[in-house]
Formats: C-alpha cells, sequence, structure tokens
C-alpha cells in the first residue's frame, strides 16, 4: 500500500474504501463547489515571511486555550454522521482527541449517545455542537444531558437556517435509510469490507435527538437533521436566551461578517469559529481565511477566535495563527483517517498535521505558538496583518 504521507494521501486511500454514495457526503461541497475551492485556493494565496537566527531548539505546538493545554492548537471539528464512514465513529474521534489532547465536538447529528462518548473519555474535553431545530424540546434536552456529562463548551452553529444544496447527494440518492438501488448495490458490494462493518453494526442514527434510550425517535425530527432544516426564527434575542441557560462556554460557529462578530460580543459569546461550513452551505461565500483578519480585528482580543474550513497542512494552521486565530478545528481529513484506518488513522492524521505544524514553526523561526502571531504575511492586501 501506499506509503500516507499527507493529508490528500489519506483521501486517496478513504476514496478507494468507501462507496460511492458515502465518500461524496463526506467530501462534498454545496453546488459548483465555488466555496470549497476558495477555502483552500485562498490559504495558497497567503505566503509567510520567516525570521532567521532564532533559537528553535525546543520548538512546542502546546497551546492554552480556555483555561486547558492542548497539545496542539487543533480541535476535532464537528461532524454528523460519522457511523457511515466508519461504525462507532463519534467514539472513536473522541478517543483520538483525547489520545492527542485536544477537545472533540460532538455533533447534534452524532450517531453516538452523549453519555456514551463521556464514558469512553471520562477526563476528555468534550464540546458538544448544536443545532437549533424547530422542536425546542430537542435543544434543551441536549442541554440538560451535556451539562450532567460535563461538556465543558457548547459551540452553537449559525450557519444552516436552510441546507446548501448538496446537489452530489441528491444525484447518488443519499437519503436514511438507504434507498437500495441496483447501482448502490453494486456500489456496496465492491465495498465489501465497509458494507460487512455497517451490516454488523446496524443502520446509523441520530441518537441524541431523544433524551432517554428508550424514548420514541421523530422520523420528522431525523429527516429535519439530515437536510438541516433548522429553525429559522433564531435570532440575537433568542441567542441571549440560549446562552443565560447554557451553565458552560458558548461559542458560535458559522460567523464570516465582522458586524456579527461585534453583536457576538454584545450577546455575550465567549469565542467565535470563523467557518463557512466546509463549503458546504452557502457556494459563494468568503473563505474562511479571507474574513479572519477583519473579525479579530473586530473582537480585539476579547473572546478567542478560532477558524475552520480548508486546514489541510500544518502551515494552514500557521497561516490562520500568524492571521490572529487562537487554534483551529479540522473535520474532513479526521474522516479520511477514521475510513481507512479507524481510531489509529484519525489519531495519524492529527499527529501528521502537528508535525507538519512543528517543522513550520521551526522554518518560521517561531518556538512556540504564540510567536506565530507575530509572523507576518504577504499576499492579497485582505489576507496582510
Amino acid at each position: 500500500m501506499r506509503r500516507l504521507l499527507n493529508v490528500e494521501d489519506w483521501r486517496a486511500a478513504a476514496r478507494r474504501r468507501l462507496p460511492r454514495l458515502v465518500f461524496d457526503y463526506v467530501d462534498g461541497g454545496a453546488e459548483d463547489g465555488v466555496t470549497m475551492r476558495a477555502n483552500r485556493g485562498d490559504f495558497e494565496r497567503i505566503a509567510l515571511l520567516p525570521r532567521v537566527l532564532r533559537n528553535t531548539v525546543d520548538v512546542s505546538t502546546t497551546t492554552e486555550l480556555f483555561g486547558r493545554p492542548w497539545s496542539s492548537p487543533i480541535a476535532v471539528a464537528p461532524m454528523g454522521l460519522n457511523a457511515l464512514t466508519r461504525p462507532h465513529g463519534d467514539i472513536l474521534l473522541a478517543r483520538a482527541a483525547a489520545a492527542y489532547g485536544v477537545p472533540f465536538v460532538l455533533s447534534t447529528a452524532s450517531n453516538a449517545r452523549l453519555e456514551d462518548v463521556r464514558a469512553a473519555v471520562p477526563d476528555a474535553d468534550l464540546w458538544l455542537q448544536l443545532y437549533v431545530l424547530q422542536d425546542q424540546a430537542i435543544s434543551e434536552q441536549l442541554l440538560r444531558r451535556a451539562a450532567a456529562a460535563g461538556y465543558t463548551t457548547l459551540v452553537l452553529t449559525v450557519d444552516v437556517a436552510v441546507s446548501g444544496l448538496r446537489e452530489h447527494d441528491l444525484r447518488n440518492g443519499f437519503s436514511l435509510p438507504f434507498k437500495v438501488s441496483p447501482r448502490l448495490a453494486v456500489d456496496f458490494a465492491q465495498h465489501p469490507a465497509w458494507s460487512v462493518r455497517q451490516l454488523l453494526a446496524g443502520r446509523p442514527a441520530f441518537v441524541n435527538l431523544v433524551e432517554r434510550v428508550s424514548g420514541p425517535m421523530s422520523p420528522e425530527a431525523q429527516a429535519a437533521l439530515l437536510s438541516r432544516a433548522m429553525d429559522q426564527s433564531l435570532d440575537w434575542p433568542r441567542l441571549r436566551a440560549l446562552r443565560k441557560s447554557w451553565p458552560g462556554r458558548m461559542l458560535l460557529k458559522g460567523v464570516l461578517h465582522p458586524l456579527d462578530a461585534r453583536a457576538a460580543l454584545e450577546h455575550g459569546v465567549d469565542g467565535l469559529i470563523v467557518s463557512n461550513h466546509g463549503g458546504r452551505q452557502l457556494d459563494g461565500a468568503v473563505s474562511s481565511i479571507a474574513t479572519l483578519p477583519g473579525i479579530v480585528a473586530e473582537v480585539q482580543g476579547r473572546i478567542p477566535v478560532l477558524l475552520d474550513s480548508g486546514i489541510r497542512r500544518g502551515v494552514d494552521v500557521a497561516k490562520a495563527m500568524a492571521l490572529g486565530a487562537a487554534a483551529v478545528l479540522v473535520g474532513r481529513p479526521l474522516l479520511y483517517g477514521l475510513a481507512v484506518a479507524g481510531e489509529s488513522g484519525s489519531l495519524r492524521v492529527l499527529s501528521g498535521l502537528t508535525e507538519e505544524l512543528k517543522r513550520c514553526m521551526t522554518l518560521l523561526g517561531a518556538a512556540k505558538t504564540p510567536e506565530l502571531g507575530d509572523i507576518q504575511t504577504t499576499a492579497a492586501s485582505r489576507f496582510t496583518r
């Protein structure tokens, strides 16, 4: 087997191991993929200005955020339907994050009970991502259970009033449960290892939509979550009430406009995640890295600003931090690792990105992650900080 040296290698290996329907769900974006390409293209247009003759004998990627040390400034982003990539995917990813010493964000669209994830990693820093569905009782029970299970941080995703148009899923007939067509049956048969694992594990479900294991699972709620049919009445006054009901930290994920960053400060948010949902929502939206400097300038250090969407190399992490990000979240690359080698695959992807970052820091003359904030960049004027 080809040696897996970087995220693109893991992606190619995952493509061979997953049925097309599943790989396209994991890998694809909205409509024409304009924003997905911008996420990568804008990262690639940023150039770093290294410093020389600096002592980098003891380079460390350790980062402290929200009063906790991270071994690397890379958290595991919230991703839904991880059990479709590999059974028990949420727990396997949480274990990889815990082993590496970074936070894991459990999605509302997860396939493992949040209590079961906590039991698998009792000492880990677990965060809960929240989609606000039209049935407010779902959010209320999720928050109660997460607080009781010791989840430290709520990540409220705010860029999903409706689902992005993911035409690849429509063409593939993606739905849950699967409607097996002759084409789909052939696709599954060509991926026997994946098919056998799924058959033994049973079909994935959105198990956190109900408070009790034995509670009734609403088909309507599951369909709404799969299609990202959220509560479109969610607004800033509702956010204030939600902030009061959650005892831990609250971060907003999906912020791209500096004025929304200002409003978030006024509503008591503890941090922002600059994100365009990996290019899966509004096709044509600005890339996360392009708008990061404006949001950092608006916040002026009052709360941490994190970033996701488009991270594929350790140097991307360095670029984000040079432009003011406190840390990043990574999603798809870890699913590629999960598809190929389960927990160990995701752990190897995390490790690989961090080793790339460490090498990059050494060549930049930055021995500690805070020093990345002093590294200058050169590119189009909107990037320069």
